[in-house]
């Protein structure tokens, strides 16, 4: 990264503790590290399945990709702005950079070896394998060379590095070779060459269902098809990260698309943030990528062995069912999956899901049957991932057909997804729907359907709230809760909601639902507050919140207050924890859960004991800044008694009661596994869930 506006510290710290000198707040960015160690804790976990340990591995690696094309490419902008404002834990963009390096390097380091040591032997043994090109027969390294002519040459395109005045532009996350030629005319030359990703990463050996050897080991043997008649003096690999968090700038609704469709172009070609390499590289190579590159050596990741973990996603699916979690079938109870049962169902009571240990498929059925449904009217929805396949999209497209009043908000800006999301939106505007995109200064991430039916009483709303996306994909491993309900308060809330998202409307008051930016901080603020003072008068107070990240430091100042108050305190955060727990006079009575399991932990709930009238409320936000103030979120109040306490039992206690897949961070931030106790029996949430689904346990068969 470029450094120019600012001057570097004349010392370095030493250790990561020099960069912890707040007494209240942890790093973010460190915070963050940390979940995706305790990710690739997982891979190390000889409890997981073989295949399911490779997987773990791959999602710790595009976690880190993510990370760096997001979070560190921002801290390089503010640093190279000049932008000396520090964080909450008081670090300077630049000190956070330095920190990064030191902590996420290790870890990366540590993965590849776990591949190299551990993984790819284990493979070995099942009959997995993924040979080194050395260990070839001679036979098998003329079939290759076979493979690489006909397959494989077509598609490489060597393109000289240096010298050249005008440098080839390198993609974000690739990987290629930087190919030393010794040109007996010329001189030395630096080219480069892809390794393409329209071939598969793994090339088969021979006849052999599971024997591979990498693409870049096949095209590193075969160079001097690529470069004839030219001395190949070596070859060495490398990947690029680069900047994909490019700003969206928009002035109004109507200029969004061009500008989506500009970020998507722009992403390719965002600036370098990272750079790996083997070692072996020589010397002049490195210092020659870090030039064309524009990168300093904080910016490389020297990293022995297999570079593009993500690789490892193609194997960790090949079809061996012995090697994975067992097959997990979706909880459906019957009357759910028809619309006259489902309908029925919420017009008499709210109905609470569990995604993925009930099955999505109501909430697809809820948004099909509408569409077909002659006393439905109107159908109102939020969207934002849907993937590239939507059973939902597709029943809206049919709505619409049907003569419905169809209106969608589609959020453009939702990052990595802009692409399908701009499909989609396509596709719905030429079928009709009236189709909006929020606004230009925030994202609208809530998720939202409402159901208009004009029934034998009068017109009657229905609504579904969520936690997650509308995306049969994510539904299967991410846990989320949904509510149906008819409540006229909330159904009502919804609807002016609606009209705030896709009109002109200054709603600033709602009956039941907390949305931010409008009144959700206050609402989490305000019954915090009252559950400190109401421990005070009483001796008795208690809050549990389930959420992914927990960041914003007004929150986490109120909940050091409900604690010396004395509320007992429960927080089950899946990723980025800033609070620091079980600091004496500041967080005694507050104790944070992190779980990583099977299913990707994404539900929130906040629920408060209120004096032995708990309240509850469920929905899209974490704790973040950005959630609370520069996006449209909304959390739902749970109401049904029966819901609440489901809520409480189980889920929420038996989250926190989980010694299997949970781990415990201290006052340092540093997350430790939780095991069971002497006599204690193992216990993962995860498992108790699959088989008490909430359906199931509320409502019976």
């Amino acid at each position: 990264m470029k450094k120019t506006k600012v001057k570097e510290p004349k010392e370095k710290p030493r250790t990561l503790s020099d960069w912890f000198r707040s007494d209240k707040y942890i790093n973010r960015e460190y915070s963050w590290l940390l979940f995706n160690q305790r990710v690739l804790e997982e891979a190390t976990n000889p409890a997981n399945p073989l295949l399911e340990r490779l997987k773990f591995l791959a999602i710790f690696e595009s976690n880190l990709d993510e990370f760096f094309m997001v979070r560190v490419s921002g801290l390089i902008e503010q640093y190279e702005g000049g932008f000396l404002e520090v964080s909450p834990d008081g670090l300077t963009p630049y000190e956070q950079l330095q920190m990064i390096t030191a902590t996420a390097l290790p870890l990366r380091r540590r993965a590849a070896e776990l591949w190299l040591r551990e993984l790819r032997p284990a493979l070995a043994e099942a009959g997995i394998l993924v040979r080194e090109y050395a260990d070839l027969s001679a036979s098998q390294v003329v079939s290759l060379q076979e493979t690489f002519r006909n397959e494989i040459f077509p598609v490489c395109t060597p393109l000289l590095l240096d010298p050249n005045p005008s440098v080839p532009f390198i993609s974000n996350r690739s990987l290629n070779l930087a190919v030393e030629l010794g040109d007996p005319t010329l001189g030395h030359k630096l080219a480069r060459v892809k390794v393409p990703t329209v071939v598969p990463r793994l090339v088969r050996i021979g006849k052999r269902r599971y024997d591979f050897v990498l693409l870049e080991d096949v095209i590193q043997h075969n160079l001097q098809d690529l470069f004839p008649g030219v001395p190949i003096i070596g070859a060495h690999r490398f990947r690029v990260i680069r900047d994909a968090d490019i700003e969206i700038r928009e002035l109004e609704a109507a200029d969004l698309v061009t500008s989506i469709e500009q970020t998507i172009q722009l992403r390719r070609f965002g600036d370098p943030v990272l750079l790996e390499i083997n070692p072996g590289m020589p010397p002049d190579v490195r210092a020659t990528l870090m030039r064309l590159l524009k990168l300093d050596a904080s910016d490389v990741f020297e990293v022995d062995g297999l570079l593009g973990l993500d690789a490892l996603f193609s194997l960790a699916a090949i079809d061996r069912p012995a090697l994975r979690f067992p097959t997990f079938q979706p909880y459906l109870k019957d009357t759910f999956a028809t619309s006259k049962g489902l309908f029925e169902a919420i017009a008499n009571e709210d109905i609470l899901l569990h995604q993925p240990y009930d099955s999505f498929l109501p909430v697809q059925e809820f948004v099909r049957s509408a569409a077909r449904d002659p006393q439905v009217i109107g159908i109102k929805q939020t969207l934002y991932r849907v993937g590239a396949e939507s059973p939902i999209v597709e029943a809206l497209l049919e709505a619409a057909d049907e003569g419905k009043q169809v209106a969608v908000m589609v959020e453009l800006k939702a990052r990595f997804d802009e692409s399908n999301n701009l499909e989609w939106a396509r596709a719905l505007e030429r079928a009709g729907v009236h189709v909006s995109f929020g606004f230009p200064e925030m994202k609208t991430h809530c998720k939202l359907c409402l159901v208009v039916r004009r029934e034998a009483d009068g017109i009657r709303s229905y609504a579904h709230i969520g936690t997650g996306n509308y995306n049969p994909a994510t539904s299967r491993v991410y846990t989320d809760l949904g509510l149906f309900t008819c409540d006229p308060a909330i159904t009502q809330d919804i609807s002016e909601l609606f009209n705030f998202l896709t009109g002109f409307s200054r709603q600033s008051e709602y009956r039941k639902l907390l949305v931010a930016p409008l009144n959700l901080r206050e609402g989490i603020l305000e019954r915090v507050q009252r559950e400190a003072e109401s421990c005070r008068r009483t001796g008795s107070g208690r809050l549990i919140f389930k959420l992914n990240s927990l960041v914003d430091p007004e929150v986490i100042d109120a909940l050091y207050e409900a604690s010396g108050a004395g509320v007992e305190i429960d927080l089950i955060v899946r990723g980025s924890c800033c609070l620091r727990p079980g600091v004496k006079g500041l967080s005694d009575r507050i104790r944070v859960v992190s779980i990583v399991g099977r299913f990707l932990e994404h539900s929130r709930i906040f629920y408060f004991g209120n004096g032995g009238k708990p309240e509850a409320f469920i929905g899209s936000a974490d704790l973040m800044r950005r959630n609370l103030d520069r996006r449209v979120e909304v959390l739902v109040p749970v109401e049904n008694a029966a819901l609440i306490a489901h809520l409480h039992d189980q889920v929420l206690q038996v989250c926190l009661k989980d010694n299997v897949r949970a781990w415990m961070p201290g006052p340092d931030g540093e997350y430790v596994r939780i095991k069971p106790k002497a006599g204690e029996r193992e216990f993962s949430a995860q498992e108790f869930l699959m088989k008490n689904p909430t359906s199931r346990t509320l409502y019976g068969r």
